[in-house]
């Protein structure tokens, strides 16, 4: 097919996109690949045409097989006379909902049956068909689009509860949800424990249940195991009407290796590096995208786009950054290959991801893109102009990682790991942190969150209320992972739902209301989250006193508004503490982990406490106070509003 003949029968490819295509810049590429379903003409029961387009360059001869023509006599595909690799036609009669393939005939002979790389909508697993798929959703968040711009600026409260849809609930008993089965109960859950944002783990059409979404081959469709795209649109509205944003955890760092999927597209390594020490993943077995290739940057970058795009995604969250960035990623010594320049790091990717971070500002510049980085590579979240990798955000797994292995030391020995929960303010403002206590937390052998605490079961709560106290007030955004909420006592599995019958427990109980109650004055109180990434919004009161495990600093917002944070990591209560304090007059006890309503020993300062004129910690006045056993406290000057005490 010429160009021309091909316009004259439905080509959707301009010069332009065959020019950004093969430049790697085209970030919209779903508008012409993949299949393209006209709406039905009247009287054709359903059926329309379909233009049908795919990236295979090496191919000898491609043709598209579906419910349609019979899955035996194909619809032939031309190449274009552009050398772009892609091959289109137009096939009549297609209904949407029909599922297709396309049938590659390879240069060394053989015939392989692949799916849409753009295909919308998939079958459900185990089946491995695309489905020709046409929008059809009418979005009712318009005051949520324009408004959260505001909501993610880098100085909102965000606090986002991080949800694996398939578990979080099951409302029939030995079944996925579907998307608009958990909708409702999804907003209405996390509005009521004061989240601003909910984070989906992948759901990207994946062949694996038990990947997690992690290995997926379906870059973009929403996996059919919930229900449609229209039924994915509307968990998405529903949460937006609900007040809360949206982040989609994305995977641009490697794919599986399923016979119906990108890997060996068109009987060459197409998407995926030839050489397996740059191609193939030894920890996960999965194949790595080929970065240098211009073609791949444009599929992925449409991917990141289209998510935003159609399905009103407000922020996405890359997954494994770290293994894109270095080419010896878990791999030994000869077994990777070095950059141009001898070194480590994979310049490719870090021009993708550079182009990737600039496209989404550019078009969205309200959409945050928050990088899963577990490494100390410079300036993730720093802005591409300025040598950076242009992300908005970074998971703080330094923080993550320290902060669990100082409370796992039973509360005798934590005097002499002290520098493990004050190291994380050396750095905590050289990115645009985010603190994660995620899935990666609760699985593999490492028990929940609450069996990780040392003690006795009041112990346990009383440290797992201890370590959120410290993370809502310490710098950063928040992050939490379902069921952590009301301390599970069993790792996350996939297969089921959480243990929900514990919130009829009052430790349980307890620890979901102290949550609530921590996001509630997390929101309000500006000191909390305005200065999150600005060095000038903490300030250290009691740093070191390692032999009572006691850790004391301020929040201050923009307007000199403080909130003070005592915590008291050993399960003996201090009386008499003093702790230096800028204000004189009354400090109410803005909340208290140790309250009886939490399922504490109700020790605490009745209240708040009157400042004295006593100098200390470098400041004018000080506080003499109760610190409770294994608890949080936060103060604030009397008048400073931030909602009633606990």
């Amino acid at each position: 097919m010429t160009e021309s003949a091909g316009k004259a029968g439905g080509s959707l490819f301009s010069g332009h996109d065959i020019y950004l295509f093969r430049e790697g810049s085209h970030a919209r590429l779903y508008e012409r690949l993949g299949c393209q379903l006209d709406p039905p003409p009247p009287g054709e029961g359903g059926r329309s045409d379909a233009r049908f387009a795919v990236w295979a360059p090496n191919a000898r001869a491609v043709e598209v097989v579906g419910d349609f023509n019979g899955w035996s006599h194909g619809h032939p595909l031309q190449a274009r006379l552009d050398d772009s690799g892609i091959w289109e036609g137009c096939v009549p009669g297609v209904s949407r909902g029909d599922a297709y393939k396309y049938r590659i005939h390879r240069a060394d002979g053989h015939v392989i049956d692949k799916a849409d790389p753009f295909a919308f909508f998939c079958e459900q697993a185990p089946a491995t068909a695309s489905r020709a798929w046409r929008f059809e959703y009418d979005w009712k968040d318009a005051a949520w689009m324009a408004s959260r711009a505001a909501r993610q600026a880098a100085d909102a409260p965000i606090s986002i509860y991080e949800v694996h849809l398939g578990s979080w609930l099951r409302p029939h008993e030995g079944t996925l949800p579907t998307y608009r089965d958990i909708a409702q109960r999804l907003a209405d859950y996390a509005c009521d424990m004061g989240f601003t944002h909910v984070e989906l783990m992948p759901v990207s059409e994946h062949p694996f249940y038990g990947s997690w979404g992690y290995q997926c081959t379906g870059y973009f469709a929403p996996t059919s195991r919930y229900g449609t795209p229209e039924d994915f649109m509307f968990l998405v509205d529903t949460l937006h009407q609900a007040g809360l944003a949206v982040i989609l955890d994305w995977v641009p760092s490697h794919f599986p290796a399923d016979a119906h999927g990108l890997a060996v597209f068109d009987g060459t390594h197409l998407y995926e590096h030839v050489d397996p020490r740059q191609g193939f993943h030894p920890e996960w077995h999965s194949c790595i995208f080929n970065y240098g290739r211009h073609e791949v940057c444009a599929f992925l970058l449409s991917s990141a786009l289209f998510w935003i795009d159609r399905y009103h995604i407000d922020a996405l969250r890359v997954d494994a950054v770290a293994s894109m960035l270095y080419l010896d990623y878990a791999r030994r010594d000869g077994e990777w290959v070095p950059n141009r320049y001898g070194g480590r790091e994979n310049l490719d990717a870090v021009a993708f991801l550079r182009s990737l971070n600039q496209a989404v500002a550019r078009d969205h510049p309200e959409v945050l893109t928050i990088a899963e980085e577990s490494t100390s590579w410079p300036m993730v979240s720093r802005a591409v102009h300025l040598g950076g990798l242009g992300f908005s955000q970074k998971w703080n797994m330094g923080w993550m990682n320290d902060t669990l292995a100082y409370l796992r030391h039973d509360p005798v020995h934590r005097r002499f790991h002290h520098g493990a929960v004050t190291f994380s303010i050396w750095y905590a403002f050289q990115e645009n942190f985010l603190l994660p206590l995620s899935h990666d937390e609760v699985v593999h052998g490492k028990g929940s969150l609450l069996s990780r605490m040392p003690g006795d079961e009041w112990q346990r709560f009383a440290g797992l209320r201890g370590l959120f106290g410290y993370m809502w007030a310490h710098p950063g955004k928040k992050l939490l992972f379902m069921g952590g909420e009301f301390g599970q006592w069993r790792e996350w599995a996939h297969e089921g739902q959480l243990d929900w019958p514990l919130l009829d427990h009052p430790l349980h109980a307890g620890l979901r209301r102290w949550v609530a109650d921590l996001n509630r004055i997390y929101r309000s109180c500006p000191a909390l989250h305005e200065l999150d990434f600005d060095a000038a919004g903490f300030r250290w009161a009691v740093a070191d006193d390692a032999d009572n495990s006691v850790l004391a600093f301020l929040r201050l917002a923009r307007d000199g508004r403080c909130l003070l944070a005592v915590c008291n990591f050993t399960p003996v209560p201090r009386t008499h503490y003093s702790v230096g304090v800028p204000h004189g007059g009354n400090w109410r006890e803005l909340l208290n982990s140790d309250a009886a309503l939490y399922g504490g020993s109700g020790a605490g300062n009745l209240g708040g406490t009157q400042a004295v004129p006593v100098p200390m910690h470098g400041q004018p006045w000080s506080l003499n106070l109760t610190l409770p056993p294994l608890a949080v406290l936060w103060l604030v000057p009397e008048d400073e509003h931030h909602g009633s005490s606990a």
